[in-house]
């Protein structure tokens, strides 16, 4: 797979309510995970660009959706990350509300693309995600990140063991990429995927 040639990459802006989402006019990509699972640096690496979205060691850095507008003709969205302890009540509950009415009603959502940490086991927010964008008929990426982080002996069982934890509404083992923003593992076979989704490059 030849990873399309990104001519140009620009954020148009940030949006906190939905009367604020532009128009559905281009075939979208949103990216959906934990707070920390590494969503900004998977964009840039997918894009070759080193700051185009903000990354943070901070839990919560993104408050908005995000969108990028990518050769002028799709659109990145990256989705403020869920599961921030730290964040007030209502900030949180926001978020989610502005989350799942995107998801579950934007017309031009092409695919999701759902990190996760490949270390850790999903929880109650990834089996109510799944379960949702599977009941909406959602095309869904799934990605596990930080790659570069387990030994390729870890790999298989923990592979299996993320599987297992989202049946029955989660991807079988064999549909997971792994991704790594450190060496760039997973790049190219994620823009294959993604590239079918929005119907070519």
């Amino acid at each position: 797979m030849t990873v399309p040639q990104i001519q140009s990459a620009e954020f148009l802006l940030s949006v906190h309510r939905t009367e604020q989402l532009p128009r559905g006019d281009l075939p979208e990509v949103a990216f959906l995970g934990r707070s920390n699972v590494g969503k900004s640096s998977l964009i840039n690496t997918l894009l070759g660009r080193k700051k185009l979205v903000r990354t943070s060691s901070t839990p919560g850095c993104t408050r908005g959706l995000n969108f990028f507008l990518i050769n002028g003709r799709w659109h990145f969205v990256d989705l403020p990350g869920y599961g921030y302890a730290r964040a007030p009540a209502e900030v949180k509950a926001g978020w989610g509300r502005l989350i799942m009415d995107y998801l579950e009603t934007r017309e031009g959502l092409a695919a999701v693309v759902f990190l996760q940490d490949g270390r850790r086991d999903p929880g109650p927010e990834e089996l109510f995600l799944w379960e949702r964008l599977k009941s909406r008929g959602r095309a869904v990426i799934p990605v596990l990140t930080k790659a570069d982080k387990l030994k390729k002996g870890e790999r298989s069982r923990r592979l299996q063991d993320v599987a297992a934890a989202l049946r029955p509404h989660g991807p079988e083992a064999q549909e997971f990429l792994w991704f790594s923003a450190a060496t760039r593992e997973g790049r190219a076979k994620l823009w294959a995927r993604l590239v079918e989704c929005l119907g070519g490059a």
